[in-house]
């Protein structure tokens, strides 16, 4: 930092000591709330489901492998969509796994066989339908959007023709008139509960290493099959009276 007369000064850095609360008093405070009887708009469950698909799939690995170390997965979900005034879920998403593997190194004997430990994470889409049975509510029924026209009355004159007190009764043709109304319906929405999978991972097409242990192989190709289980909840905005 330059001071006032220009020269170069310095200052120490900012310290910090280290400070230690050992215990805090509280004191209680009443709870305000409604008392009397009131409507509130609170999610309601309409469904609660366990459900049950079948996913298989071929990995193949960006090098060859000669050992699965570890995999890791989470599921995910990225669509619960229950179709209205239907009793059909659509469920979409993917499990994320993060596999650890044993590579094939420099070195490799009768003896042994030296690597290192690499790591490929990928995405395995599924997707699938299934009816649901309300246990809980059922849903609300969903008010149509709705378009009216209308018109008005009106007496015109008639051409020379017509008699001298005969008039034209109908709708005036010279306007448009409509009511349009919409209604914003409360999408019910999927909470997901709990997972489960169960998976059985198989190599393909593996091959004996030169000059390695008979036991070795390598591979860069795995089959899978997993067993997918979710309780999932399906839930809906309403307005509930209370009390």
């Amino acid at each position: 930092m330059i001071d006032l007369n220009g020269n170069n000064t310095q200052y120490p850095c900012v310290t910090v000591k280290e400070g230690v609360v050992e215990s805090c008093i509280n004191d209680p405070i009443d709870i305000t709330a409604i008392e009397e009887a009131v409507i509130a708009k609170i999610p309601v469950v309409l469904a609660q489901l366990k459900v049950q698909f079948n996913v298989s799939a071929r990995i193949k690995l960006p090098e060859n492998a000669l050992e699965i170390k570890n995999i890791k997965k989470k599921l995910k979900i990225t669509q619960c969509l229950l179709l209205e005034n239907t009793n059909i879920l659509f469920i979409k998403g993917f499990v994320r796994k993060n596999i650890d593997y044993s590579t094939i190194g420099t070195f490799e004997s009768c003896e042994g066989i030296c690597g290192e430990i690499h790591h490929c994470t990928i995405d395995i889409p599924f997707e699938c339908t299934t009816p649901v049975t309300f246990n809980g509510f059922s849903p609300a029924e969903i008010v149509p959007t709705s378009i009216t026209e209308f018109e008005y009355f009106k007496v015109q004159e008639l051409p020379s023709n017509f008699a001298e007190k005969d008039k034209l009764l109908s709708s005036d043709l010279s306007e448009y008139n409509q009511i349009s109304t919409e209604y914003y319906n409360e999408m019910p929405y999927c909470e997901l509960i709990s997972s489960r999978i169960v998976e059985f991972d198989e190599y393909i097409d593996r091959k004996s290493i030169l000059n390695g242990s008979f036991e070795e192989k390598f591979f860069n190709e795995i089959e899978e099959k997993m067993v997918i289980s979710l309780v999932v909840k399906i839930l809906q905005d309403r307005q509930v009276s209370i009390g």
